[in-house]
């Protein structure tokens, strides 16, 4: 099986979860023995050499590229990474809206009319929760057959980080952690820091940071904590990522949603206690082992690291986390979805 993986054009420049989550698909698949290859916009695709395409990402940046694989024909899924908090009933409404106001004036376009057009075109749509597959389904009217749900995965290797390189580095361990992206309101750190600052712990925060106010503003708040550290982006294979994880005490992911947030599995697979957002299906990977937090409170969320601090670490999520999220699992159930649509 000759498999082409696809996504939108800056996936490469904004090094987030997307771009963990096709690098590890194409690994895992390549170790199932199937031909993987990444879509190269710079030459020209034959379509005789590919059996699937396989789109991360059901967005503007994607739309025209999964517009053109179904015009031609070729079979494909697609990921969509799309959730709202808004619910089903609404998303379907104001896609009404937005098909209507489209056919009245011609270059007009809205989030959720994009998202719906590309999962109608797919053969699959393969959501990383339940949450998101209710959304696809009740709110674009996606068909419950078309719609299969595969996770997001993890590496083992985080199972077996510790914590001396980070601890040798910056001389401390049993920490409060985030780890992500500076600048995205979605992320939340800006309400993340003021929440640490009602916490006598030491804490890190390490992220790319982007150049915009609410970013600025995430740095002018922290600078009045002493018990935090900011550190720039690190890459995803480094070592000291990996025992960062594994040297902290509580990781805190209080995003205004997330499906299911790949750095907050990463570090509950290296030991860590987890303080989650409640918002985007996260209790499907997390079920009874994390603290969920409603992340428009600063307070809520202090209350959340608090009560995960004062709790014993426990194996439970690491071993849960091992058992059913490493890559290779997912790549299993991936190929699967292949097949399925091939043999259709």
């Amino acid at each position: 099986m000759n498999v082409c993986l696809a996504s939108y054009q800056s996936v490469m420049l904004l090094k987030g979860g997307p771009r963990t989550q096709i690098f590890q698909t194409k690994e895992g698949l390549e170790k199932l023995g199937i031909n993987v290859s990444l879509f190269d916009s710079w030459h020209d695709f034959v379509t005789d050499r590919t059996d699937i395409i396989h789109l991360f990402g059901a967005n503007i940046g994607t739309y025209h590229l999964a517009r053109e694989i179904h015009k031609q024909g070729i079979p494909f899924v697609v990921s969509p990474i799309f959730f709202s908090r808004h619910n089903p009933l609404f998303v379907r409404l104001f896609s009404a809206v937005g098909d209507n106001l489209r056919r009245l004036v011609r270059g007009s376009w809205t989030d959720y009319g994009i998202v719906a057009e590309i999962c109608s075109w797919a053969h699959t749509v393969v959501p990383n929760t339940e949450r998101e597959a209710r959304l696809v389904h009740e709110g674009f009217n996606i068909s419950e057959e078309k719609i299969t749900i595969i996770p997001n995965g993890v590496e083992d290797r985080f199972y077996h980080a510790t914590p001396d390189a980070f601890k040798n580095e910056y001389g401390i361990e049993n920490f409060i952690l985030n780890v992500g992206h500076i600048g995205p309101e979605r992320k939340n750190v800006l309400r993340l820091i003021r929440a640490l600052q009602k916490v006598n712990h030491p804490s890190v925060i390490i992220g790319r940071m982007e150049d915009n106010d609410y970013a600025k503003m995430c740095l002018k708040e922290a600078k009045n904590n002493t018990n935090l550290l900011m550190l720039d982006h690190l890459s995803h294979d480094s070592e000291l990522l990996a025992s960062a994880y594994a040297a902290c005490d509580v990781f805190v992911l209080p995003s205004q949603f997330e499906t299911p947030g790949i750095a907050a599995l990463e570090a509950g697979l290296a030991g860590a206690k987890i303080v989650i957002t409640k918002h985007g299906g996260t209790e499907n990977y997390f079920a009874q082992h994390a603290e969920y937090v409603e992340p428009t409170s600063a307070e809520l969320i202090h209350h959340g690291i608090i009560t995960a601090l004062n709790k014993p670490k426990s194996n439970d999520l690491r071993e849960h986390i091992r058992k059913e999220f490493l890559w290779g699992k997912v790549a299993e159930k991936t190929l699967q979805v292949y097949r399925q649509v091939l043999g259709s």
